[in-house]
């Protein structure tokens, strides 16, 4: 079933998301090489719960953390660890908070130091593509315009759409119907409504579509172990436009004028 959520449930939502923003921030501040994944792990839950939040990840379905932390051929749901990042990795930070009952969620791809120029286009692509499928995400228009904008987007770079991993609804549970794909045909799909309120989050390979899931039966990488960038926002479809509940404003607060931010045009 999917919940339309009410102008109450959405700024509540709201006031998750700024606490995830700012937990964000908190992370990216620490990415550089040395500092080990469990460190940001560390720094993002403490923010949570310093702030009143609970990590959404944490417990669910048995996850061990409070980010997905997945480096360079890491697709999602990777484990912080004691891996020590290093110059020319790139870095997807997932995470997910939980504030007077309602759940938001968002992912950011970071470059780590230098990195070549073809992963930088590969982030800038995949954040672009992000703001392609929320300026389908409005009220009349079909999941299917949703994914056809992401996928077109970055197909026609030489990027490939992960097919097995999708975006989905959001609330009171972290997961709820429906689905978000980020592929799809125009005109295909359900229908969006006013009060839908959704995780889009393209995952986009430098080589080919395929996946493969590790032995610790989350960690999600390439096939061809090439690089696969991740960026997240929660959005409430609107009439005429998606209003995105989440920000990278904080990120790009800290990582202005750094290696660390991927700029692009919305």
């Amino acid at each position: 079933m999917i919940y339309l959520k009410t102008e109450e449930e959405i700024d509540l939502i709201k006031l998750s998301a700024q606490v995830l923003g700012k937990a964000h921030a908190e992370v990216a501040s620490w990415v550089k090489p040395g500092v080990t994944t469990q460190k940001l792990d560390s720094i993002a839950e403490s923010f949570i719960r310093d702030n009143g939040g609970i990590p959404s990840f944490k417990g669910f379905n048995g996850f061990p953390a409070s980010l997905c932390i997945s480096a360079n051929e890491v697709v999602v749901h990777g484990f912080p660890s004691s891996y020590e990042l290093r110059d020319g990795d790139i870095l997807s930070v997932d995470c997910g908070v939980k504030l007077n009952g309602f759940h938001s969620d968002s992912a950011y791809t970071y470059p780590v130091g230098e990195v070549s120029q073809e992963v930088k286009d590969l982030l800038v692509a995949t954040k672009m593509s992000l703001y392609k499928g929320i300026a389908e995400a409005s009220d009349g228009m079909r999941m299917g315009d949703v994914g056809f904008a992401i996928q077109n987007f970055v197909e026609q770079r030489g990027y490939s759409v992960v097919r097995e991993l999708v975006g989905h609804g959001i609330g009171r549970s972290l997961h709820e119907a429906p689905e978000v794909p980020n592929y799809g045909k125009r005109g295909k799909g359900i229908k969006l409504k006013e009060g839908m309120v959704l995780a889009i989050e393209p995952m986009i390979n430098l080589g080919t579509k395929g996946v493969v899931q590790e032995r610790d039966g989350w960690t999600i990488r390439t096939g061809d172990r090439k690089p696969s960038a991740h960026f997240e926002h929660t959005v409430v479809v609107r009439k005429g436009k998606a209003e995105i509940l989440t920000t990278f404003d904080y990120i790009e607060q800290v990582t202005a004028n750094t290696s660390l931010m991927v700029a692009v045009e919305q």
